[in-house]
């Protein structure tokens, strides 16, 4: 299941000295011919392009990585250190005032229909990612790329971006995603016939003649493609620019293979083989590839598997080579039994919590009351202060984690050790330390709500923890008046915001899992927006302008003092208005076999992903 969600989200520290990435000699493949390493995460990927709404989620960001990792400009190593991907191409901020960072790619990069990597790719990005250009592009987050409202300059493998105002995580900004010629082709697939019956031709013979002609139609197409990409951005051809955002949000959503290549171009170490839904993704090494890093293995595959209990199974029968997922302590004791398997523990940069839906026509609205912001946030306050936190922490987190803690805040987490005791302390969140059934009763009282109050929740189907999570909330809200229905379900689709653009659902409970150690960037979940399809990762209708603006402002400080002010600010409204609230920071647990080498804990996402290409059969590392 998708146990978290991306999100430059909450930071722990500010982004660290950078560490510069140390090849460059000319690149050997070590592929081992033959060998297929076998993986599992809690769920199934879903969606090709993560950086869309629809597609922000874990398991599609990890298979993402995989494919496009050695095509970025950098990564974060497990300690965590952003590190420079000098193999791909260097950037720089050229100037302050304004802020302009100039972005070239210096590999002879390509996408693994062999087209080059260029422009074009870096100004669909942008396009996409900004929310400054028409179409009604749906990004997950647009966090930094909004304040680019200039348009890009390009040139041959190059862009230079000017920001209006000093974005203080601007190394993070990536200005690449999926391919420009290949949305091109998802938008206009009858100009695109040409290279799909040359590919269909190439799946039907598997011959290097026909791969060959294959690559030779689609640098044909790209030639052409690119351009009117590029063309419309510029131009603003807002006939183009809907095309381009509607394939963009909409035909990388798929659960089996899709018969247009265009749906499946990457840009790095692994290309797509396969994938079933909730079952598995095989990812075969790239034969284009010649910049980074060479991987080790032939074949990864990623088995969907949201039982923890047969993951290990299957990891001890042979099955399975790497796991982790959201354990109990019963999964702790299992893995440590197995007596060839390598077993990591740690904290991870993902925290569990509790969402309240504002504008669905539900309990937690004020829509629901006639309007009434003060009843509708006495229901809410009412329900966050039966939700059983410390009983969550102590029945089914410090079984694992004999040190854990009752998360606190929304946007930092305790390794902050300056500023996460600011925040807990002066935002409110003393109010929900322990469970008040009594106090939740007379805000109900005060509101004038009666009889049982039915919430309906939501946590992503078979995931087990979660599952026990429900139960106990369920059971210390009732005694205060509130019904929960189980509207579990796997597929998250009050995420999507074409598929639901409101959250159906009352209470929704995941984790925001932490991609980078960014200040900035949680304006992407708590941010006031007006069109659905630019809801990011507000997916509760949550609406606050002050905590907008702070948030906002967060983005632009470089000051610290000022940036932990700022911080209280967002903090205090989010607790005051019961949006959401935090429960626990997440114990890791990374389990692998004897078999395999490299395998590295990272508390960051894409978790244990993040060093793919150094995994290696034992067997060859002994020789």
């Amino acid at each position: 299941m998708k146990i978290a969600r991306l999100a430059a989200g909450a930071s722990i520290v500010a982004v660290g000295a950078l560490v510069l990435s140390g090849c460059g000699n000319p690149y050997q493949s070590e592929v081992q011919e033959g060998t297929e390493i076998f993986v599992a995460y809690n769920e199934g990927f879903m969606a090709f392009n993560s950086n869309s709404s629809a597609g922000n989620n874990t398991a599609n960001a990890n298979v993402k990585y995989i494919t496009d990792a050695a095509s970025s400009w950098a990564y974060y190593n497990n300690t965590p250190e952003l590190v420079k991907n000098t193999d791909f191409g260097t950037y720089e901020a050229t100037s302050e005032d304004p802020l302009t960072v100039d972005y070239k790619i210096t590999a002879d990069a390509v996408w693994s229909d062999g087209v080059p990597i260029d422009e074009a790719d870096m100004l669909m990005a942008w396009a996409a990612m900004s929310g400054n250009v028409d179409g009604g592009w749906a990004p997950a987050a647009t966090t930094g790329y909004s304040l680019i409202t200039q348009m890009p300059e390009i040139a041959d493998k190059e862009i230079t971006l000017v920001y209006d105002e000093p974005y203080v995580d601007w190394e993070l900004i990536q200005p690449l995603g999926v391919a420009a010629h290949g949305t091109y082709a998802l938008a206009y697939p009858d100009e695109y016939a040409d290279v799909q019956a040359a590919w269909d031709t190439y799946k039907s013979s598997d011959s290097d003649d026909d791969f060959t002609k294959y690559t030779d139609a689609a640098k044909k197409f790209a030639e052409t493609a690119k351009q009117k990409v590029i063309d419309a951005i510029q131009n603003d051809d807002t006939e183009v620019l809907d095309k381009l955002a509607t394939a963009w949000n909409a035909d990388y959503v798929y659960t089996s293979m899709p018969d247009s290549p265009a749906a499946f171009l990457t840009a790095g170490q692994y290309n797509l083989l396969d994938t079933k839904e909730d079952e598995y993704t095989t990812l075969v090494a790239n034969p284009l590839f010649t910049w980074g890093d060479s991987p080790k293995y032939e074949k990864i595959t990623i088995r969907a598997i949201s039982d923890s209990t047969t993951a290990l199974q299957a990891l001890q029968s042979g099955e399975l080579d790497i796991w982790t997922g959201q354990p109990t302590s019963d999964i702790l004791q299992l893995a440590n039994n197995i007596d060839t398997a390598e077993v990591q523990t740690g904290i991870q940069a993902s925290h569990e919590h509790v969402d309240l839906t504002f504008n669905n026509g539900g309990p937690f609205d004020p829509a629901t009351y006639g309007g009434d912001e003060a009843k509708a946030l006495k229901v809410r306050q009412a329900f966050l202060k039966t939700i059983p936190r410390q009983e969550i922490v102590d029945k089914i987190i410090k079984p694992l984690n004999p040190d854990a803690t009752v998360r606190n805040t929304h946007l930092v987490s305790a390794a902050d050790t300056v500023r996460y005791p600011i925040l807990s302390e002066s935002n409110g969140s003393a109010d929900y330390a322990d469970v008040d059934i009594d106090g939740a009763k007379a805000l109900l009282a005060e509101a004038g709500v009666t009889g049982d109050v039915e919430v309906g929740f939501w946590y992503p189907e078979g995931n087990v923890r979660r599952g026990q999570e429900f139960e106990l909330i369920a059971a210390s809200a009732a005694k205060a008046g509130f019904k929960l229905v189980d509207e579990s379900e796997p597929n998250w689709v009050f995420t999507d915001p074409e598929a639901e653009p409101i959250n159906s659902h009352d209470a929704t409970i995941f984790a925001w899992s932490q991609t980078s150690l960014a200040v900035g960037g949680s304006d992407q979940i708590y941010a006031c927006y007006d069109d659905p399809m630019a809801k990011g990762g507000n997916y509760n209708g949550y609406c606050n302008q002050e905590v907008t603006d702070a948030l906002a402002t967060l983005n632009v400080t470089s000051d610290e003092d000022a940036q932990t002010e700022l911080l209280k600010t967002a903090e205090a409204g989010i607790w005051a208005d019961a949006a959401s609230i935090p429960i626990f920071q997440f114990p890791g647990l990374l389990v692998s076999s004897d078999r395999v080498t490299g395998v590295k804990i990272m508390p960051l996402s894409p978790d244990y992903f993040w060093n793919f290409w150094e995994w290696a059969p034992a067997t060859a590392a002994a020789n």
